[in-house]
């Protein structure tokens, strides 16, 4: 079994700020330490993206470049959003069990966390509706519990997925290195700007 970070991704045929990979629309960006820079790139475009749209009051006149234009809403606003989340897949027969669906975010990552010790439950947008249930020293997890024909569940031990959430955040740390040192190349006058701003969209601060 292994649980990814993934980033929903859209085409960017017409974006030329920055380097970006090659990636089909609708698809998951994993996000760990291997990426290429352009990957990284690709990852940086769509978080971005996610929180292009107007501040609230208070941060001052739009910039008038595309570049700072482009940044602005992920330099200034308060909560981010990344749009994707934690995906759980059998690594032997490929079945998706967590599928992050619409609206979810990858800053709401610790509600993993509220599973395993805190509320015991948790849900990862919808279409699909993946769901994730303490139950006893187990934890269920549902790939669409919306669903009326049936859905893939397993149940795995809380150990197990504890571990699992904890290489899955280790992997966001990797790829918040890698992002880091992209940003300080490509973007030198916002690269810390831009790293810091990723790590609240990551919900990267101390660790619980």
């Amino acid at each position: 079994m292994v649980m990814q970070p993934v980033l929903e991704i859209f085409s960017a045929d017409d974006f030329a700020l920055w380097p970006v990979g090659e990636h089909e629309s609708h698809g998951y960006l994993v996000l760990d330490g291997e990426l290429t820079p352009a990957q990284v790139g690709t990852a940086v475009m769509r978080i971005a993206d996610c929180n292009d749209f107007e501040p609230e009051e208070g941060h001052g006149p739009c910039p008038t470049d595309p570049l700072g234009a482009f940044l602005r809403g992920l330099l200034t606003m308060t909560d981010l959003f990344a749009a994707g989340g934690f995906r759980v897949t059998d690594s032997v027969t490929g079945t998706v069990f967590v599928e992050p669906g619409c609206c979810n975010g990858l800053e709401t990552w610790r509600d993993w966390l509220d599973v395993l010790d805190g509320t015991g439950c948790a849900s990862f947008g919808h279409d699909p509706s993946s769901a994730a249930e303490r139950v006893g020293d187990s934890v269920r997890l549902t790939l669409d519990a919306e669903a009326k024909d049936g859905s893939p569940v397993i149940e795995l031990p809380v150990d197990r997925v504890r571990a699992l959430v904890t290489g899955a955040q280790q992997d966001l740390r990797d790829f918040l290195g890698l992002a880091g040192t992209w940003a300080g190349r490509h973007l030198p006058t916002h690269g810390a700007a831009v790293t810091a701003a990723l790590a609240r969209a990551l919900d990267l601060g101390p660790t619980p």
